[in-house]
């Protein structure tokens, strides 16, 4: 549970972990994983909102006439408003900024609190913008939300992965995933409803983000917190409580010895930030600090979230065959989240990634051509050729569903040592909404400019991050958080660089010694 690589762990001591899966630990990664229902919310409402002719009739008419003038046509853009994008990206701007301050709540007044100023956050931005009356109500609201989101993202990764036992941190990390995949797809479905309620149907979807945001921080006051967190705050007995009630057993010492000794080296180090910049961090920094939550958004996978609606309205679909298409995407993701949590532990992070990658470069091909060949002549889309587009575009979902998706956030929380690890998702979170904004706000204007291009700029970045993969991650499956540093030292890459570092014999040594006694 907890440690890493500046020697906050103990090698070999987690063969003495005891414990056995307990009713509170199933509470507690239930009511901790919903916290992803809020991203996923927002994404799938945010989405099908865009498309509304209510909204975009009071808010964004020229949008409005435009698609009135294609209606059933193909056409790339129809879309292409830097304001109308505005209205999706400025959530993750704010997002962005705000996990430099999730990241201070987080280490000092811990995991749940952060959940819980998420939750709140969100709930206003949700209110907000279901009574707004203008632009600028919406990106305030959509600022708020963005808030709510850059906590929880911050928050519920790393409660997940030092709440479970080690053997099983990969099924349990990934019910963040599951419940962000669940909250895409309940937004669908209320948008297919909500969208034939005229002329306020948007604002119901909108305003129902303060249900889920109304349920985690009712839940979050009986959540417990993190032993790590607890440790770390040097509340060293409510720790070993929460261990054993957890764990379901008295026999913690083990465990409970590595929460010690990792916050020893935790308190130890000064400027969590700049530490991150050590080279016996290097693999962490590069894997998951920047590599992975980058190439997950990267990866094209939230611009057919954002905008699924509004590509399949380009595409020539109706409004309503559009929001059910994105329920259908909605439907894989959640599949394959649930297979992801299913093999992840058995066939491990670089299996799932490398497989996804083959998969997912096949599918962008597949829409590139057709879109080459049949789209953008102001013409309707054959049957067929629809339902190629959409079953390609389904085997891309499913595969994202059971690998970057959940991956991205798995990975990056394994990686990070405690004395940095709230710094690290702070920077993790960061990276990935910067990323997350810039595709949400350039993807129409790529999508009008670039045409079917735009398809195969994705295709070719996902041969980058698989390739990025097989290169330089270590398979992390089973490996205890405090023993995961062992795994650079011997990669065939990393080896040479984190063996640079005065301070990496030492800490050698230190573990050794650590496990002789």
């Amino acid at each position: 549970m907890a440690g890493g690589f500046a020697g906050g762990g103990v090698a070999g001591r987690a063969e003495f972990y005891e414990g056995k899966i307990t009713g509170y630990f199933i509470l507690a990664c239930i009511v901790g994983s919903f916290g992803g229902s809020l991203f996923g919310y927002d994404l799938g409402v945010s989405s099908g909102v865009t498309s509304m002719d209510d909204f975009l009739i009071k808010f964004f008419p020229d949008v409005y006439h435009r698609k009135q003038a294609h209606l059933h046509e193909t056409d790339y853009c129809k879309y292409d408003n830097q304001l109308l994008t505005l209205f999706t990206s400025s959530l993750y701007f704010a997002g962005l900024v705000s996990t430099f301050g999730a990241s201070y709540v987080t280490k000092h007044r811990g995991r749940r609190a952060s959940i819980m100023v998420g939750a709140t956050s969100f709930f206003l931005g949700g209110a907000i913008n279901a009574a707004a009356m203008n632009i600028a109500m919406l990106i305030v609201g959509r600022v708020l939300l963005g808030i709510g989101i850059g906590f929880g993202n911050q928050a519920v990764p790393l409660y997940l992965s030092e709440i479970a036992p080690y053997r099983i941190r990969g099924a349990v990390n990934q019910l963040f995933q599951l419940t962000t995949c669940l909250g895409i797809l309940v937004a669908d479905i209320i948008n297919y409803f909500t969208d034939r309620l005229h002329p306020w149907g948007w604002r119901l979807s909108l305003g129902l983000a303060m249900g889920p945001a109304t349920a985690i921080f009712v839940g979050a006051l009986f959540l417990p917190e993190t032993p790590n967190s607890l440790v770390e705050r040097g509340h060293l007995e409510e720790a070993r409580r929460v261990l054993e009630k957890v764990r379901g057993t008295h026999k913690v010492d083990a465990e409970f010895e590595d929460l010690k000794e990792a916050s020893e080296v935790a308190r130890a180090v000064k400027g969590t930030f700049r530490n991150l910049l050590a080279v016996r961090n290097r693999p962490q920094l590069i894997i998951g600090a920047l590599g992975v939550p980058a190439f997950q958004q990267l990866s094209g996978m939230n611009s057919i979230l954002f905008y699924s609606p509004v590509i399949f309205q380009s595409l020539g679909f109706g409004n309503s065959a559009a929001l059910y298409s994105s329920i259908i995407t909605g439907s894989m993701l959640v599949v394959g989240a649930l297979i992801s949590m299913a093999t992840v532990d058995r066939l491990g992070r670089r299996f799932l990634f490398i497989e996804a990658g083959v998969q997912m470069i096949s599918s962008m091909v597949v829409v590139a051509v057709i879109l080459a060949l049949k789209f953008g002549h102001g013409g309707e889309l054959t049957k067929g050729v629809s339902t190629v587009l959409v079953v390609a575009i389904c085997l891309f979902v499913v595969a994202y569903g059971w690998s970057w998706g959940p991956l991205g956030w798995l990975v990056p929380s394994e990686l990070f040592p405690l004395e940095m690890r709230s710094a690290g998702q702070s920077v993790v979170v960061c990276v990935n909404l910067f990323w997350t904004a810039a595709v949400a706000q350039c993807f129409l204007a790529a999508l009008c400019h670039l045409r079917w291009g735009v398809f195969v700029l994705f295709a070719s970045l996902i041969v980058v991050m698989s390739i990025f993969i097989i290169l330089l991650l270590p398979e992390t499956k089973q490996v205890p958080i405090e023993e995961i540093w062992m795994l650079f030292d011997k990669h065939w890459y990393w080896k040479r660089i984190v063996r640079k570092d005065p301070k990496y014999q030492g800490n050698i040594h230190q573990q050794q010694e650590m496990a002789r006694a």
